[in-house]
């Protein structure tokens, strides 16, 4: 499939030494939003081998999205001063010692370990791998097509996570869903080895500035623990307010910090900077959306209209197509019809789609028409918006400061998802009813409600691009301005 993409929308006369950074660079960004969604349809065997409790098992999939979450600054920032190059192998060998690790654990303690352990990795592979395509590719078509690549191989990936943790559960055994990193991160780091050296950022010795990496680490850390901890605890409990407002403190005072020192982690000039803002709040808006469309069609396929872990993975193999058409147009579109409105376009077809799944949940449903066409528009959508996103999110960005935007954009990414999920999946369940729901209708129609709510974000989206985000972009690079 990468290879069709590349085909398709990589120039042919691309320098070999180009070439083979992107290749690493899409492996890893693969192999992340892989591992985001692997594991998903391998729960019920991992609580039934490893003895999980109900309060337990969640925390295979909450102990990678923390530390993922919370790491993804400081991540972006360590590319930017130690080095690209160093980052990335270093994030690869993490990453991949902790899969080999979770597939060997026989206990639950050593499993969400090794998944903590590997959300770390996570957090320096991302930033970086963003990072190298905005420093790399020129702005301008070559740009375009690279961040086309970069998110249709992140919505790849995240998709057939699902198909092929199903297929490895079922014929293998969930261990198998944490070994298929081990030989992914052993191409990427043999490919890596031809990636150019890391140069020496100019001027000064720079610092890592640990005050604000502390505190927006921790600050990130409990907002992702507060939210992932709402859908059982409610928003209203004491201890998920507690640490909501832990969450706001630490942040607030990782601005301050920010503001005072004079090498920071988050220089918040990027985000006076209106197309970095506007994509900024685009990406959290996007995906809590498609974060939702795909927990919810998951469910909605397996407990109602009764799939197996395979039969729903492979279900989600359309969103894929979509993404990389999605993808391909906006190379093809971008120039003509500015960032600002094709982000807007996306976002109105992505909502649509998201609306089509909720008028199409129902227990008579089928795959041929509650699944395929919202699918197809509602990933075509979000496929539009990759380039725009990778566009605006760098847009008069240094160099130098790469690595902070796109530890800025993943983190928004991360943490937009994962509050948009824990909201929705709460809205899911006031409308399912407090026993979980007594009937498949009840169920199809708590999912409904919530991809219905999810367009609506995805229109709120839009709207953010049009105000924010221009039809062209310029001025002053964002590194330089105050």
């Amino acid at each position: 499939m990468t290879g069709t993409i590349e085909s398709a929308a990589v120039p042919v006369r691309m320098p070999r030494a180009t070439r083979m950074l992107l290749v690493v660079v899409l492996t890893v960004q693969f192999t992340v939003a892989l591992d985001m969604s692997v594991v998903n349809v391998a729960l019920p065997d991992i609580r039934d081998d490893l003895g999980f409790g109900a309060d337990g098992l969640p925390w295979v999939v909450n102990a990678y999205a923390l530390s993922f979450g919370g790491l993804l600054m400081l991540g972006g920032r360590i590319g930017d001063l130690v080095g690209r190059r160093r980052t990335l192998l270093a994030g690869l060998a993490v990453f991949g010692l902790a899969g080999l690790g979770g597939g060997l654990a026989t206990t639950p303690g050593a499993l969400i370990a090794a998944r903590a352990v590997q959300g770390i990795g996570a957090a320096a592979l991302a930033p970086v791998a963003f990072a190298l395509i905005t420093v790399t590719f020129p702005a301008g078509p070559a740009r375009s097509r690279a961040l086309g690549l970069w998110g249709a191989t992140a919505a790849a990936g995240g998709a057939f996570g699902v198909l092929i943790g199903g297929l490895l559960t079922e014929s293998v055994g969930w261990q198998a869903v944490m070994f298929i990193n081990v030989p992914i991160v052993a191409f990427a780091m043999f490919a890596a080895r031809g990636l150019p050296a890391d140069r020496p950022v100019p001027g000064a010795t720079p610092r890592l500035d640990p005050v604000g990496a502390l505190l927006v680490t921790a600050g990130a850390t409990t907002l992702v623990l507060g939210v992932v901890r709402a859908e059982r605890q409610g928003w209203g409990s004491a201890v998920t307010i507690g640490t909501l407002a832990a969450a706001a403190v630490l942040l607030a005072a990782f601005v301050l910090v920010e503001l005072r020192v004079t090498e920071p982690l988050l220089r918040m000039g990027l985000l006076i900077h209106r197309p970095v803002l506007g994509a900024n709040l685009f990406m959290m808006l996007l995906f809590s959306g498609q974060f939702a469309a795909f927990y919810f069609t998951s469910l909605y396929l397996q407990q109602v209209l009764d799939y197996g872990p395979a039969a729903a993975g492979a279900a989600f193999v359309p969103f894929s197509g979509g993404i990389v058409i999605g993808s391909v147009l906006a190379t093809r579109t971008m120039a003509r019809i500015g960032p600002g409105r094709l982000l807007a376009l996306g976002a109105v077809l992505a909502a649509v789609g998201f609306g089509w799944f909720g008028l199409a949940f129902d227990v008579d449903g089928t795959f041929l028409r509650s699944i395929l066409g919202p699918s197809l528009v509602a990933s075509i959508g979000a496929g539009l918006c990759f380039v725009p996103l990778g566009t605006a999110a760098t847009a008069g960005v240094a160099a130098h400061e790469a690595g902070m935007a796109g530890g800025l954009i993943n983190s928004s990414r991360q943490i937009g998802g994962s509050i948009g999920l824990a909201g929705l999946v709460t809205l899911a369940a006031s409308v399912i009813g407090p026993d979980g729901g007594g009937s498949e209708r009840e169920l199809a129609h708590g999912y409904a409600v919530a991809l219905e709510t999810a367009g609506g974000l995805l229109v709120l989206a839009a709207v953010v691009a049009l105000v924010l985000v221009p039809a062209k972009l310029g001025g002053a690079p964002a590194g330089e301005r105050g």
